[in-house]
């Protein structure tokens, strides 16, 4: 599958160029929007081609990671698109896709539970409970954010922040401590200098969730002939 992997790596790179540059731009300027905008694409393009070479291999986990990616940079961009308190029929579609990862991870978790080996595509049912478990706190959210009809103000641009890096955090550790670290020279795999940007990124979200929810940073009301609540510069 050599067009499909250099598709799924080439549009990792671009994904991880883009989101390091919506984190650096000013919040809610057109060059945040731009690299925003070229994050979703990317991780879109890589997201569908790694779910392709995980069915072909098969590596169901993979599979499960690629539609969580999926998920979440799509809600994020939603988050970030539509005005407060509103949702519609691809908020559901959302949801469903979530829901079939948590019913995928328990599956494939008792699968490897139950199997001769304690094995399923040579991994242990942990990882896939695992998996199982983050989709449904995130399908949690999802029941919740409908059950109030959509969300507002600084949860809205909360909800937008986080999807968005921790679909990040997923890139990034794909590629330096995931698969694509075997890319890199072995005296940088060996030197520890790949394990810093993921919790760099965590912290990095962390920052922004705790400006965006618990200062105010965030403008609660709009200026003057605007019609919608925005963060601020």
């Amino acid at each position: 599958m050599p067009i499909i992997t250099f598709i799924h790596v080439a549009m990792g790179a671009i994904a991880i160029l883009a989101g390091a540059a919506a984190l650096l731009a000013a919040k809610g300027t057109r060059p945040h929007r731009l690299a925003g905008n070229m994050f979703l694409g990317s991780m879109l393009i890589m997201a569908v081609a790694g779910i392709y070479i995980a069915m072909v291999l098969p590596m169901a986990i993979s599979v499960m990671g690629g539609v969580v990616t999926i998920y979440l940079v799509t809600t994020s961009w939603l988050a970030a698109k539509r005005a407060d308190g509103k949702v519609d029929l691809l908020d559901y579609l959302m949801l469903a896709i979530i829901l079939s990862v948590v019913a995928g991870g328990i599956a494939t978790g008792l699968e490897a539970q139950n199997s001769p080996t304690g094995l399923k595509d040579g991994l242990p049912a942990m990882p896939h409970f695992f998996f199982a478990g983050l989709a449904a706190l995130l399908a949690i959210g999802d029941l919740v954010m409908l059950a109030r009809k959509g969300i507002s103000g600084k949860r809205r641009i909360a909800r937008h922040l986080w999807r968005m890096c921790f679909a990040y955090f997923i890139a990034v550790g794909s590629l330096f401590t995931g698969p694509g670290a075997t890319a890199f020279p072995k005296a940088i795999r060996d030197s520890g200098f790949l394990s810093i940007p993921e919790p760099l990124i965590l912290l990095i979200m962390l920052f922004w969730i705790v400006r965006v929810l618990a200062t105010k940073w965030y403008r609660d009301k709009p200026p003057t002939g605007t019609k919608h609540p925005h963060p601020g510069s």
